[in-house]
């Protein structure tokens, strides 16, 4: 275990700050105080492992980069940041700094080196679709024991594969079944979000602030399931909502696409509706067959970035984590 645990961290290393040479360069980073590599103990579950409650998945070790924005001993609130379906990309980089100059820690996590992925986009049967929100679980256990962050301001912003996993950390069921028990995030953050999956009991949701960013041009993750997802909570009186950005594709906040790629064999299932039926499987609602073979997924998706859009974004998240975080 020793050993695996120096090659993860050694390996997280050298993804994180050589990983983006080439056509994506790494932004000069904004200064922070103190930057922790660490190593998270968490388990690879299944989607069906996942949705029935095992507790007992493949043991493994993946790390994540804490960066804490000013010294002292002060507690600062903090937010998990999750990657999408590429790995950890500049966007991301790019949102830790942001959170880090409003005296935000981050803890930017790395659901794949660890466990030998580099990209799910073309097969995303790599990874269940969930197990990273069991990840999440274990970032906030550690999280809520550093002494530099408050253990009750932590919240979970995710983009992509990963604004799943911060939008439905928030389910209660899945907390009951892999949760800490004893504490939860204080706010779940969602970009371009894949809300296609109509979950058991997925109306019980945390009570604590839940708030939604995508384009309204994303044909990639299209943003009608979420639209229609958000009526639902809110006609039950959920702290959620949806913003959208007109004009704007999936990724809109990433620089690096300022011309818009389209991405021939990115893995798709914008046509789908799926749900979770009773034995813990994902499956078309239309046909009843699991997503994995079902003929509804499709190939072909474009990414772009959008200046205005992505200026818009940080500024709604930013006053929104200030008042969540009651920052000064």
């Amino acid at each position: 275990m020793k050993s695996r645990l120096a090659f993860v961290l050694v390996a997280f290393c050298i993804i994180h700050y050589f990983g983006n040479i080439g056509p994506f360069p790494r932004l000069a980073g904004a200064q922070v105080a103190r930057i922790e590599i660490r190593p998270v103990k968490t388990m690879t579950l299944t989607d069906e492992q996942f949705l029935t409650g095992v507790k007992d998945g493949k043991p493994d070790v993946i790390g994540g980069e804490l960066r804490i924005p000013r010294p002292g001993t002060d507690r600062l609130p903090a937010m998990v940041l999750v990657h999408g379906s590429g790995g950890i990309g500049g966007n991301v980089d790019n949102w830790s700094q942001e959170l880090n100059k409003i005296g935000i820690a981050t803890f930017i996590l790395d659901g794949f080196t660890g466990r030998g992925i580099v990209d799910v986009g073309t097969d995303q049967r790599q990874l269940g679709m969930l197990t990273m929100i069991n990840d999440a679980y274990r970032v906030l256990e550690l999280l809520a024991k550093h002494p530099r962050i408050d253990p009750s301001r932590i919240g979970i912003m995710g983009f992509s594969r990963g604004g799943m996993v911060a939008l439905y950390a928030s389910v209660k069921r899945f907390q009951r079944m892999h949760g800490p028990g004893d504490i939860e995030f204080a706010a779940y953050v969602g970009f371009y979000t894949p809300c296609y999956i109509t979950f058991i009991d997925d109306g019980e949701l945390s009570d604590r602030p839940i708030r939604l960013f995508h384009g309204s041009a994303d044909d990639y993750v299209p943003v009608g399931p979420c639209q229609e997802y958000v009526k639902r909570l809110q006609k039950a009186g959920k702290n959620v909502q949806l913003v959208e950005y007109s004009d704007a594709y999936h990724v809109f906040d990433y620089p690096a696409f300022k011309t818009p790629l389209r991405v021939p064999e990115a893995q798709t299932v914008r046509n789908c509706r799926l749900e979770e039926n009773p034995a813990g499987q994902i499956i078309n609602s239309r046909t009843k067959k699991p997503v994995s073979v079902d003929p509804c997924t499709e190939r072909g998706a474009t990414v772009a970035y959008n200046a205005q859009a992505h200026s818009e974004a940080v500024k709604d998240v930013k006053q929104f984590l200030t008042m969540t975080f009651k920052l000064k």
